[in-house]
């Protein structure tokens, strides 16, 4: 067979730009949402930080995850509400923030990296093909990730805003004013999508597949 193979191939491509397209339209939807209510949207996150830190305490007493490592993800949601306090604005040089996209990092290998030795010692210590191992299952695994490494940081993504619209300003201490006083502020999100969208249209209009747009 050599057609069906290539349909397959092409399927998966269409299928991965799909995928991205409503995850990147769902981001953009969450962003508008958090701008609508950023009230809510603090209190919110700020209340969900302290649930997963209360959720890492359980998982340490009840099933015996390592102190090391429940400590540093303790301490890592601990960094990541000092983002909190200029909520949704961030400077991209605060160290708080650098120090919050190294914890996520340092978090996700050190986790992932004790999960793998405990799947290959529960392997080693089995005396039968019969036997089954007692690690925890992928469900188990990737839940954990995903609430307890990954879910503050992704939102925190999605919340925290940009100043004047354009990345390169983001640095800016303070939020420009504009429009009486109203702050003009974007998400990260919806400023990274407009931007690759901008991008895009450039590249198009270069390449002659879009033509410029005729002024009378």
């Amino acid at each position: 067979m050599w057609i069906l193979p290539l349909v397959g191939y092409l399927g998966s491509v269409l299928g991965f730009c799909f995928l991205t397209l409503a995850i990147a339209s769902g981001l953009y939807y969450l962003s508008e949402l958090v701008e609508e209510h950023t009230v809510i949207a603090k209190r919110l996150l700020t209340r969900l930080i302290y649930s997963i830190i209360g959720l890492q305490l359980v998982l340490l007493v009840v099933d015996g995850l390592p102190v090391i490592l429940t400590l540093l993800g303790v301490g890592s949601h601990v960094v990541y509400l000092g983002n909190m306090r200029r909520f949704p604005f961030v400077r991209l040089t605060d160290p708080l923030f650098l120090t919050s996209c190294v914890l996520v990092l340092v978090n996700h290998f050190f986790w992932f990296r004790h999960f793998s030795g405990l799947q290959q010692q529960s392997y080693s210590r089995l005396s039968s093909m019969y036997d089954q191992p007692d690690i925890p299952s992928f469900t188990e695994i990737a839940s954990f990730f995903g609430i307890c490494v990954w879910l503050i940081p992704f939102a925190l993504f999605v919340s925290l805003s940009a100043s004047d619209n354009v990345l390169p300003t983001i640095g800016s201490e303070q939020p420009s004013h504009l429009d009486g006083g109203k702050n003009k502020r974007q998400g990260m999100v919806k400023v990274i999508v407009d931007s690759v969208l901008s991008a895009i249209g450039e590249v198009s209009r270069l390449a002659g597949w879009k033509k410029p747009a005729e002024h009378f």
